[in-house]
Order: C-alpha cells, then structure tokens, then sequence
C-alpha cells in the first residue's frame, strides 16, 4: 500500500458478494496494473463465504450507512460539512429533481450515502468508478458533484434494463452531471447505451476469464453406460435464471435415461425451487448445495457431463448479461446449453460452442437428450468453447483499456 491516499474511489453494492466475483476479478486486476483505490461499499456484506480472490486486494474498505437511521450523527454531520459549497447544492438540485420522479427511501437513502462519502473521501481523491449503473453510480454521482469531481461506471445486466430510461440519460449526459466514460461487458448492452448517450463514451469491456485462477481442463473420459448423465447449473435462484423452466424439462426426460443434476448457488427462490421439484417428482435426482467457494464450483464442474444456465428476461425486465460461469464452464471443456437471450449468443454460437435453445422445457430437455446419447457432440462443442475462451475471452484486454480509461480521469500522478 502507498503512503499516500489513494487517487479513485470505487462504489460497489456490497463487498465481498460471491455473486460478483467478476467485480473482484476486476479489482484485483486493475490492483496489479497499478491503480491505487479505496472500495466505498452500500452494504455490509451477507455471504458466510468468501472467494479467494477477496483475499488477494489490498484496498481499503469503506462502509457507507446502509441505512440512514443506523448512524444518524454520521449523517447529519456530513450534510451539515459539505452543505456549505456550492457543489452540494448542485447535487441538491439534481436529487430533488430525482425525487420528484422517484419517490422512495432509496432515492434519499442515496442522497444521504453521497453525503457521507463526499465528506469521508481523502483530499487526494480525484475520481469515482461505480460498479452498477444503478444505485452505486447514483451515490457516486452525488458524491462528485458535491466534490466537484469525475466519475465513471462499469454496467452490467439489471442496472441496464431496470432502470428508467430517464435516469439513464441523464447519467449519460454532461449537462446532468453524467459520467465521463462508461464500459460495459456485452456489445448488447453497450450498443443499447449509446443509443441513449448524449455525449458520454459507453465502451464493451468484456470481463473475460483470468485463465490463471483455473486449472488446466480435465481429460474427460466417455461417459461409461452404466453412468448417470450428471448436469450442472450455477446461478443464484432468481426468475432471470429460468430454473423452474428447466426443472420443468427435467421432468420430460425419458425414463430411460439415467440422470442427476446439482445446483449451485443461493437466491430467494429457493424454497419455491424446491417445492416445484417436489411436484414433478424429480427431488430424489437433485442436490440443491447453495452457496459454494470457487474451488467447489470447479470440482463440481470437472465432475459433471454438461452445464446447464435457461436464462431468460424476467417480467421487470431484468436479465443476463454474459454470465461468467459460461466461461468457467468452457475453461473445464464442460458442454453448455443455455438460451440465446442477452449477450450469451456473443460467447456461444449454436452447435459450434455449445447449444442455445429457447426456454420452453420440451427444448431444453431435448438438447440434454441430444447430448447425453450422443457422446461425440458433447466434447466437440465443448473444445471449440475452450478455444474460443482462449482466443477471444481472456481479462488482460478489458483490464488493459479500463486502466487506460480510469487514469485519464484520475489526471496525472
């Protein structure tokens, strides 16, 4: 660690989160390449485990008030310091103007957030990054306008198709206190952002896979006949994932055929994931194992016979972006179907690296049958994903041009 205060401040939604390993990837990433950062955490974190990549940064961690009745004299003291510049009543303005078409405690939640952060930032501090083009980069804006300072954000998949277009523009738009740049991981995604950009830079930083942090692919051997066809899925037990859906193609494979399938991961759906399994009598057949660490996750991939993930657009919205553990899977030459929504089609091309049918389970269950029968196909499809990893999907690029990005509004040294 420097002696000095760090230059960038970082707003993440909660720190450490298994669920955004690939912001930790970033961060130790960008750590390595150089930049000195503090993270500014909205939320204390939840997880029982951690990933391993949360011990290697040396950042400091900052928690913010998750809510503004826990620490009020944190609060009030911060708005009674920075009210007197101008910038405050700059930022003032714009989250009145926020409020009136926004009305909940989170819009204040987030004002009185800004206010601490501004207040708390070193005086070394010369711009913010947001991960999460939603509430984060709402603190973050805030922050910089009270501080008369830069800043910039990463989006990903929900803060892009939840949120109101109106907040979107304004966050791209200099004239409302937009960012500087933006990145984004899927050309999907960034091409829908310029479209609505004023005169803010939204550039495709896909997250890519540190190869480093995985071990070689296994030598899979062929599925023996007496073998059970063992699946796999990895993914919080949310609507976007499309889990019921494919427990629904579960329940529609042949008798005949031998099979298991374990899920990875948490989510408020749980319960109800569990309760449908029991009604298409499919639970003897599946291991529900939540939250699992990375070397888990890998060992029950080299395990495994076929990587299953039906994301879908879920009612509000919300969906996919291009989900690491596509590229996790590749990295082991574990085959994968999955659905062509979002960015997922920027990875796989079907029957090339993988299969993508659409969610209707009658599909889905006929891609596992295709597969599991045909023991050639599943190997094919799963080399030309590795390869495809290995030649496109790497993280040093994305990480290369953010770097580059992040110092130019950071100014020099």
């Amino acid at each position: 660690m420097t002696s000095t205060p760090p230059r960038l401040a970082i707003a993440v939604k909660g720190w450490p989160r298994l669920s955004e390993t690939f912001i930790a990837q970033e961060l130790v990433a960008l750590e390595e390449a150089g930049l000195d950062f503090a993270i500014w955490s909205l939320r204390h974190p939840t997880d029982t485990k951690t990933h391993p990549l949360h011990d290697r940064l040396a950042a400091q961690v900052h928690y913010l008030p998750e809510y503004l009745r826990d620490e009020p004299v944190r609060v009030v003291r911060a708005v009674l310091s920075t009210m007197g510049g101008a910038g405050f009543w700059r930022a003032m303005a714009q989250f009145l103007r926020d409020l009136a078409r926004d009305r909940t405690r989170n819009r204040v939640r987030r004002f009185g957030q800004a206010c601490v952060m501004a207040r708390e930032l070193p005086a070394g501090t010369t711009a913010l990054y947001a991960h999460f083009l939603h509430t984060p980069s709402s603190v973050a804006r805030y922050a910089a306008m009270i501080r008369g300072l830069p800043w910039s954000f990463s989006a990903h998949a929900k803060d892009i198709w939840t949120s109101p277009e109106w907040e979107l523009r304004e966050k791209l738009d200099a004239a409302t206190a937009g960012a500087a740049f933006g990145a984004t991981c899927t050309a999907f995604g960034a091409t829908h952002l310029n479209d609505l950009a004023q005169d803010t830079p939204v550039d495709l930083v896909y997250h890519g896979l540190d190869l480093g942090r995985f071990p070689p692919a296994p030598d899979r051997a062929p599925r023996g006949p007496a073998d059970p066809f063992q699946m796999v899925s990895v993914g919080r037990l949310v609507e976007k994932k499309g889990f019921d859906r494919l427990l629904e193609a579960l329940a529609l494979l042949p008798l005949d055929l031998d099979w298991h399938w374990t899920h990875i991961g948490g989510g408020a759906l749980k319960r109800q994931m569990q309760d449908h399994a029991a009604r298409l009598s499919v639970s003897d057949r599946i291991t529900w194992r939540g939250a699992c660490d990375q070397p888990e996750v890998i060992e029950a991939m080299r395990a495994a016979h076929l990587f299953v993930l039906p994301s879908r657009i879920a009612a509000d919205g919300d969906r996919d972006g291009l989900p690491n553990v596509l590229m996790e899977a590749a990295s082991q030459k574990l085959p994968i179907l999955s659905t062509p929504v979002s960015a997922i089609p920027e990875f796989i091309d079907d029957g090339v690296h993988g299969m993508l049918r659409d969610d209707a389970p009658e599909h889905l269950a006929q891609a596992m049958i295709d597969i599991a029968r045909d023991p050639a196909l599943g190997p094919r499809l799963a080399e030309a994903a590795h390869t495809r990893l290995h030649a496109d999907f790497t993280m040093q690029p994305g990480i290369t041009h953010l770097a580059k990005r992040l110092r130019g509004i950071m100014g020099p040294a």
